[in-house]
């Protein structure tokens, strides 16, 4: 398990640091070698119920979403389908664990968010307007349930899930805002920073049962 570990802590630094200066190469290599370790070390937790594969296969679905995201422009739309589905199961593992719970101000908040992000976005979407859209709403149904589990329920199993999520929601907004509004220094180095720490995050809540 310590070797598994600290070789995604090493990809993923070799990930983010191509994001903020290193090579494009050294970007494309890692960033699939970084999940694909993170599959890995999810594989060897010791405890793997049926809800926890939905996590190893919303890895795959990224992996495959990364991978489309290399091709050309009109392949966005697929790229989007599979970041869609990987934070459709990983909203699925993460409901499946919870018990019936309702803190309104959690989604009044991820709302708001969610809406201050499309209004700024919107006129830049062009065709993809709704795509983009409604994989925000996925992320931010993802990250409503990880709060819930969390508020209502706070272990360092919880815990783990609602960072990761949030990341993850952090990295999409970081995404979109610098792709269609206004690059900035360092986006690619933290949109990555967050892609990973999200994804580890959640894969680390596998070793906390």
């Amino acid at each position: 398990m310590l070797w598994s570990f600290l070789a995604v802590l090493f990809s993923g630094w070799l990930y983010v640091d191509a994001s903020y200066r290193g090579p494009q190469w050294q970007r494309w290599v890692f960033k699939p070698v970084t999940l694909l370790l993170l599959v890995a070390w999810a594989w060897q937790a010791p405890t793997l119920h049926t809800t926890d594969y939905l996590i190893l296969a919303g890895l795959v679905a990224t992996l495959i979403g990364d991978a489309l995201t290399l091709l050309p422009r009109q392949r966005m739309l697929y790229a989007l389908g599979a970041f869609f589905l990987s934070h459709l199961l990983y909203t699925i593992s993460f409901a499946a664990n919870m018990t019936m719970s309702f803190f309104w101000p959690i989604p009044l908040v991820l709302l708001v968010i969610g809406a201050v992000l499309i209004a700024t976005i919107w006129t830049r979407l062009e065709d993809l307007r709704w795509p983009i859209s409604t994989f925000i709403g996925m992320t931010l149904v993802m990250t409503w349930m990880a709060a819930e589990q969390y508020f209502f329920r706070p272990t360092d199993y919880s815990f783990s899930l609602v960072v990761g999520a949030s990341l993850l929601l952090l990295a999409n907004i970081v995404w979109f805002v610098s792709h269609y509004r206004r690059r900035f220094r360092a986006d690619s180095a933290i949109v990555a920073a967050c892609y990973f720490a999200g994804h580890f995050m959640i894969v680390r809540s596998l070793w906390l049962y």
